[in-house]
């Protein structure tokens, strides 16, 4: 049996991973999805409001996010982990793997890793989306096996952005990039950057953690609007605050109507009735193997 790992030794001030995510629901109210899932008129004192209350260790979180996520960064984590050479293990054996990423802190849940992803599949399975959808919701946080590999959460999870150009005012904690060393990087600091407006999100550089790991294991397999969700599902600035649309281009800007149905089951689909994973677990199997070879390199 794997070693089971407590989060709160990961060289991280969050007490647990789910602290970044509660986060994200106070500062994120869930919203019907026929409204659309952002707000671009959301007024910037109200935004700073979700800093103020903020707990100290989700401050923390993103002053090192922020300080740290620079340009080089991402190209250097890219080098490290998208060669995939880590280990060789099927979907379910990596939903086990996680499983060993233990929130022993956490006060609200002693659900595991793998009954949350089940948690999420089931319930888009209950609104009767399609199979390729219900898998995304099933596979769409194995990313954070990255904290396994002895990655700190500050470069695992977090609301991802551009590196390499301006950053929106969007983003929260935005007064922490004074800190990034990209801040001095006058090409860095313009509107564009080091992009051309309407490129397309697949040309820019996206800061670091587990959405683009996931993306780059999976995206040979799932079609593009499952690839959209993993990928991008982080990205709150562009599918909650309506920011970068000007990198985008007319299939980004079609996509991420799929990005924001997915937003709804990311964040709100903790319930306390825990799912029976003997019993569920045939049917995943049997989902899995539509779409994925026995073996993925991670």
């Amino acid at each position: 049996m794997a070693t089971q790992t407590n989060t709160t030794n990961l060289k991280t001030p969050l007490q647990n991973l789910e602290e970044w995510e509660d986060f994200l629901k106070e500062r994120y109210p869930e919203v019907p999805e026929k409204t659309g899932a952002f707000n671009p008129g959301k007024k910037k004192e109200e935004f700073r409001n979700y800093e103020a209350t903020a707990r100290p260790t989700v401050r923390e979180f993103y002053r090192l996010n922020h300080r740290y996520q620079t340009f080089d960064f991402v190209q250097s984590k890219k080098r490290e982990f998208l060669s995939l050479d880590r280990r060789k293990m099927g979907i379910w054996e990596a939903m086990e793997f996680l499983n060993t990423l233990v929130d022993d802190s956490d006060p609200d849940t002693d659900f595991s890793q793998l009954e949350h992803l089940l948690q999420t599949a089931e319930q888009i399975r209950k609104d009767r989306h399609p199979r390729w959808f219900i898998l995304t919701g099933l596979i769409h946080d194995l990313g954070k096996i990255l904290c396994l590999f002895g990655e700190p959460q500050w470069a695992v999870v977090g609301d991802t952005f551009p590196v390499g150009c301006a950053w929106s005012e969007q983003i929260v904690f935005h007064g922490f990039f004074a800190d990034n060393p990209d801040s001095r990087e006058p090409r860095y600091q313009t509107r564009l950057g080091v992009y051309e407006e309407g490129r397309g999100l697949d040309q820019v550089q996206i800061s670091w953690g587990h959405d683009e790991y996931l993306y780059q294991v999976v995206k040979d397999y799932l079609p593009e609007e499952a690839r959209y969700m993993v990928r991008y599902h982080s990205f709150y600035p562009a599918h909650r605050e309506g920011a970068y649309t000007y990198l985008m281009n007319d299939g980004d800007k079609a996509m991420f109507k799929w990005v924001r149905a997915f937003n709804p089951y990311d964040l709100y689909t903790k319930s306390h009735e825990r799912p029976n994973v003997s019993e569920l677990r045939p049917f995943y199997e049997e989902l899995i193997a539509e779409y994925f070879p026995a073996q993925l390199r991670w």
